[in-house]
């Protein structure tokens, strides 16, 4: 049975602060670490049972919650939240994130995956972290996080990008898949759905949640951060 909490840990904010999030272990008690990153709309129970599924596939896996136990299920607001958020202060909860996921999994790296905002962040992360961060999942990434530059990036990176999606048209995931690999060097590749944004959330309000979509990421993502993890 895996075992899931609420958790804190340091932030390497100036101020000292400590962030909190969501933690799923596997019924063995360790396995490899994935940072998982929420979507605009906060750290929903969607998300924590992403980390749970990661947990019952054998990760460690860290769930930040970056607005500070705030969601919402209007998209408004949820934009309000995304477009308010610090992406500076963000970055920091989530190095902080990736350090005390070190401490808590096997390996000298760990994984992120990420969903929309949460994509973004994926990429940033994996960016700013370099050789701490094994493998590279953004769902698609959007935000203000998104980089303008992939040069720190070294870990593979796999995308899941949908062929109708209002938030980033499909056009723009297929070059920035091209400006990663160039800028990087890192190997990259991303797939490509008949679905719309947010596939993946079988909590998707707005009516574009894909089962079959869904799943066949999901089974292509897991087999990505085993072969890249353990």
């Amino acid at each position: 049975m895996t075992s899931r909490q609420n958790t804190s840990f340091p932030s390497p904010a100036p101020d000292g602060s400590t962030a909190h999030g969501y933690l799923a272990t596997p019924e063995s008690g360790t396995g490899p670490g994935v940072i998982v990153i929420q979507e605009w709309w906060g750290l929903t129970d969607h998300i924590a049972s992403v980390a749970d599924r990661l947990a019952a596939e054998g990760f460690v896996a860290l769930a930040p919650d970056l607005y500070g136990g705030r969601t919402t299920h209007d998209a408004d607001e949820a934009g309000s939240m995304m477009m308010s958020l610090p992406v500076e202060d963000a970055a920091r909860d989530l190095a902080g994130a990736v350090d005390f996921l070190l401490t808590k999994s096997t390996g000298d790296k760990v994984g992120a995956i990420g969903f929309c905002m949460g994509g973004g962040f994926v990429l940033s992360l994996a960016a700013q972290q370099g050789d701490k961060i094994g493998a590279a999942v953004p769902f698609y990434g959007v935000g203000p996080a998104v980089p303008s530059t992939y040069e720190g990036l070294t870990a593979p990176v796999q995308g899941h990008y949908a062929e109708q999606d209002g938030f980033y048209p499909v056009d723009q995931a297929r070059e920035q898949e091209k400006q990663i690999a160039a800028e990087s060097g890192a190997p990259v590749e991303f797939f490509y759905y008949d679905a719309g944004h947010a596939f993946h959330n079988d909590e998707n309000l707005v009516g574009t949640y894909s089962p079959e979509n869904a799943a066949l990421a999901w089974s292509r993502a897991v087999a990505f951060l085993h072969a890249k993890l353990g």
